[in-house]
């Protein structure tokens, strides 16, 4: 079974919209200046989706851990 384009697009994007709240946290928590963190966690909202999109892509064509389905007709 693999995932279609659009999952991991959906799960890329789902994704960083969580790792850039945590970024943007980390980076106020260091600068205590909430326009540095927002700058660190618009840019890396962007390079990251693509990243993971590839990077989960790349995993689909892996069949490390993967088994395939078996259909059972009744």
């Amino acid at each position: 079974m693999a995932d279609k384009h659009y999952r991991s697009l959906v799960k890329a994007i789902s994704w960083r919209v969580t790792g850039t709240i945590d970024t943007m946290v980390i980076s106020f928590l260091i600068t205590k200046e909430w326009k540095f963190a927002l700058s660190i966690g618009f840019v890396e909202l962007f390079t990251k989706i693509g990243l993971y999109y590839a990077h989960e892509r790349l995993w689909n064509k892996i069949k490390l851990g993967r088994e395939e389905s078996k259909s059972y007709e009744i």
